[in-house]
Order: C-alpha cells, then structure tokens, then sequence
C-alpha cells in the first residue's frame, strides 16, 4: 500500500512554488525540473543545498539524488578539488575583456581526450554546442537540412521539428528530420528522399541502448556516402560513458561533436568540437558569445578533467551503476513488473522504461506513482539513475531498499485496478517524445 498521506512534507515547497510562478512561468528555469515533470503536490520543487550524492529541499527532507542537475554533477556535489579550483580563480577574475590561457589550456586537453577534438569552440549549455556543430555542418557543405536522431537542445533548428515547435517558423522546422535512436534504415530513407540536400547528420550517441562499433559505423559510412558530416552529440555521454565520450570508449569519430553537461561538474560550460578544416568555419560563421570564456567554469572542467584522469571515475560510475540497475532488474522480476516497467540505457545513465499494465492502467500513471513513492523515501528522481562519483554503497543500498517498498505499491495498485486513484496528482506526461 502507499504511505499515509502528510500534508506537510513539501508545505514550503507548495509555497515556494506559488510564490515563484507569480514570476516565473512554470516557476523554474527547465522544463525537467518544473512542476509539469514531477507528480504535483507530491514532491520537492526547490532545493536548498547537496553534499556528495545527496541533496535537501526547502523542508529539510534528506535524498539521494538520481538527477544530479539533469546529468551535469558527475563527481558529486561541492566535490573539494573542483571547489578548490573555482575558488582560486576567483580571487582573479570570472570574465576578462581579452581571452585567457585557461581556454588554451582546457582547448588542449580536451584535444588529448576527445577523438574528433583537433579544435575547440567553448559555449554555455548543451544547446550552444549542438548548434554551433549545425552551423559548421551547414556553412561548410552549402546544405540546409539536418537528420536528428535524439534530443538536441532548444534551438528553432531542432524543436522546430517537435510537438514544442510553437514560435518557431515551419520553414526552420521543415529542416530538420527526426530519425529513431541507430534506426539504420529509416536514416537512409530520409537522406534518399532529399538526396544532395543534408548537411549533416547529428546523433545521441547512447539511448535506451548501448551502440555497438559495427552500427555506429554503419551510420557514419551512411552519412558520408550522402555527402553529410556526422556529429555526435555528447552532451550527456561525454564524461560519462567514457572521459572521451561514446566515441572513445567505441572507436568511431565523427567530424564534429557536442560535449557539455559532465564537463565541469555543474558549472555551466560546452564545447564544440571537431576537424581543424571544419572548425576553421568558426572564423567565418557568428558564433560569440560574452561568457565563452568565462574563467570559474574553465578552471572547473580544468580541475573535473584532472581528478577524471587520476583516479577511475568512469569505472566507479559503472560498477555502481551496474549494481544499482541488477537490482532494480531482480526486484522488478520479485514483484512480477517486468512487462511494466524496464531498466535501458548504459550503468552510468540508466534510463527507467514504462508500459500500460495489463489492466488498462496506463504508463504515465505507473511512473508517477513509482516517482510519489521514491520520492516519499528519500530518493530524487525523474525515472533515471544519473550516476555521480559520490554515490556511495550507503546510497545504493538506500534506493534499492525504497524501491522495494515503491516498487510493492506499485503492483499493489495494478491488482486493485485503482492507481489513479492513489495517485492525487494528474499523471506525468512526457514534454515531448524525446528518444525512440
């Protein structure tokens, strides 16, 4: 059964947010971390401070965190060498009016580290990469249209091609072609309908499944016989799947990348990546921006590069990572929810799949009540296991023991058919289809 109701656990953060959408539309920044994406009433919605792999809300409820900022905190949070770093550059300066041998030196390492990284471009978010990457594609082959396989930020280019495409001109949007994640043949149908027209081909390289070398090769051999160039997006796999991104750890370099996220342990920083004669379209393209070369979040990925290199951080991710997703496998299989609910995706980001139970239950309302109950006992999550570095055996063994209670209430409901009932909170839709 589920827990008896309390009214007061999120009392400040129902206020909070009340308060802030008088403001704020939707009350946050992100879409992943609004009420729209979290059962409404029934979680935390403003966080106070994290240490390590855990964090605290406004209530002074206690979690562990399997968010981590949406995938951004990879060694833990207020990690003392990259706090130690910012810290140091503070005291001399956070943005210059000239550049600053911090961008060559981090421009180089991430040359030492990244397949496809002969020259580097630095942005603020994911979306300031993936785009950067379009432009270059576009400038360099003449061609206008894109195949997207995955999600790639905000910008008109890609979700002008999504069901959250309002104010963007269906003429930008008409540009972009949305391809299911190592879908081979449905990528070679779409550059063959529009042949001679696709500058590039950009893809997620990790989705509800691991890549093998063979079809990530296939998609590239695809894509440079239509005379497109292929950019990985690793904005979340970059330091994450490997220190170099899916492209070191499976052998197969694109011609440009996105990284991002990962890279300086929370503070905000991307790179775009890629061939010298590519990248070289930077010094014709507009691609500027104030705060590239903002000096804290250098020194951050400086310092996250540093301790990633030293000690086995990528390793750590998927051995717990590993054990957490063996768990969650057998005590789905215990109470008899494996045509419900499944584990995708690679140890270090684990991805949580959901299906309409047998009794017309549907998936949204399954995840939601899963998400009420974890979240009632301790653990923050969005369906997802976003390893951090922190993450200790304390904490692996806590979410394993909430999803045993979440994971009961769930199959409890199914049987009794009354799940939107228990819920009191209309279920969790999705912002939009993001990975196929």
């Amino acid at each position: 059964m589920t827990h008896p109701e309390n009214r007061d656990r999120y009392a400040r953060s129902n206020a909070l947010l009340e308060r802030a959408e008088k403001v704020i539309p939707l009350g946050s920044q992100t879409f992943s971390k609004s009420r729209v994406q979290y059962p409404q009433g029934k979680a935390p919605m403003f966080l106070t401070h994290g240490r390590g792999g855990r964090v605290w809300d406004v209530d002074g409820n206690e979690y562990v965190d399997l968010v981590c900022g949406l995938l951004p905190i990879v060694l833990g949070y207020c990690d003392p060498d990259v706090d130690a770093a910012i810290r140091a550059q503070l005291d001399k300066g956070i943005v210059y009016s000239l550049a600053s041998e911090l961008e060559i030196e981090l421009a180089e390492q991430l040359k030492e580290i990244i397949p496809s990284a002969e020259m580097v471009r630095f942005g603020k978010n994911g979306s300031d990469a993936t785009s950067a990457c379009v432009r270059v594609a576009r400038a360099f082959t003449g061609r206008d249209r894109i195949a997207a396989g995955g999600y790639h930020g905000w910008q008109d280019w890609y979700i002008g091609a999504t069901t959250r495409n309002k104010g963007v001109p269906g003429a930008v949007g008409a540009l972009t072609h949305k391809f299911n994640f190592l879908d081979i043949a449905a990528l070679e149908k779409i550059l063959g309908q529009h042949k001679g027209e696709f500058a590039a081909v950009i893809l997620e390289t990790v989705g509800l499944r691991e890549p093998t070398k063979t079809e990530l090769e296939a998609i590239r051999d695809l894509t440079h016989r239509h005379g497109a160039l292929l950019i990985f997006d690793e904005i979340i796999t970059g330091f994450r799947v490997d220190i170099g991104g899916a492209q070191a750890r499976y052998g197969v370099t694109p011609d440009l990348s996105a990284f991002g996220k990962s890279m300086g342990n929370g503070m905000p920083i991307a790179a775009a990546v890629g061939r010298a004669d590519l990248m070289k379209q930077m010094e014709e393209i507009f691609f500027s921006s104030t705060f590239g070369g903002e000096a804290l979040s250098l020194a951050a990925s400086l310092a996250t590069i540093k301790k990633m290199r030293a000690q086995d951080v990528i390793g750590a991710l998927w051995k717990r990572g590993t054990v957490l997703a063996d768990g969650l496998r057998a005590r789905i299989a215990r109470h008899k929810l494996t045509d419900v609910i499944s584990v995708n995706g690679v140890p270090s980001w684990t991805l949580l799949g959901f299906s309409d139970a047998p009794n017309g239950s549907s998936k949204e309302a399954v995840k939601t009540l899963l998400l009420i109950e974890m979240l009632w006992r301790g653990v923050l999550t969005l369906g997802s296991h976003n390893m951090c570095y922190a993450h200790d055996d304390a904490d692996i063994a806590h979410v394993l023991g909430a999803y045993d209670h979440a994971l009961a209430s769930v199959a409890d409901a199914i049987a009794a058919g009354d799940i939107d009932k228990r819920l009191g909170c209309p279920p969790i839709r999705p912002v939009f289809a993001v990975r196929g």
